[in-house]
């Protein structure tokens, strides 16, 4: 029978080390929404209700391309023992602005309202970088200038 103190004999997961499982796990998923957007992208736009030619297609396309790159870069400096905070930093702003471009695609009709749920997402993944990147430590920076 285990007793309250036998509960914390085994290794623990600092809510740090939990954000960024999460937040790896979130690199992979951009990752692989990316890589479904390139390969395609005419697929991912019908589900959003968006209407689709070869023009969209192609730029939707290449949307996912960026997002393949973000999400490698995010999903590389958080596998490394020390983060990068340039590149949580962008990754965030990257969320932030593909929330507001989906938001105000569905403001002026070119989503549907489904499409959200993608800005929300985006959204909250922005804010779980901040908050990330607010626990990195911003030491002095060598390199040349």
């Amino acid at each position: 029978m285990s007793t309250a103190g036998d509960r914390g004999t085994g290794p623990r997961t600092s809510p740090a080390d939990r954000l960024v499982l999460v937040l790896r796990v979130i690199a992979w998923v951009t990752v692989a929404t990316g890589v479904l957007q390139v390969v395609a992208p005419a697929f991912v736009l019908t589900r959003l209700g968006a209407f689709t030619d070869v023009t969209t297609a192609h730029l939707f396309a290449t949307v996912g391309m960026f997002m393949v790159v973000v999400g490698a870069l995010l999903a590389t400096t958080l596998a490394r023992p020390r983060h990068d905070p340039d590149v949580v930093l962008w990754a965030a702003v990257q969320k932030a602005g593909a929330a507001l471009a989906v938001g105000l695609g569905v403001a002026r009709g070119v989503f549907d309202p489904l499409a959200l749920s993608v800005a929300a997402f985006d959204l909250l993944t922005a804010a779980l970088l901040l908050l990330h990147l607010r626990r990195l430590p911003h030491g002095r920076r060598t390199g040349a200038s």
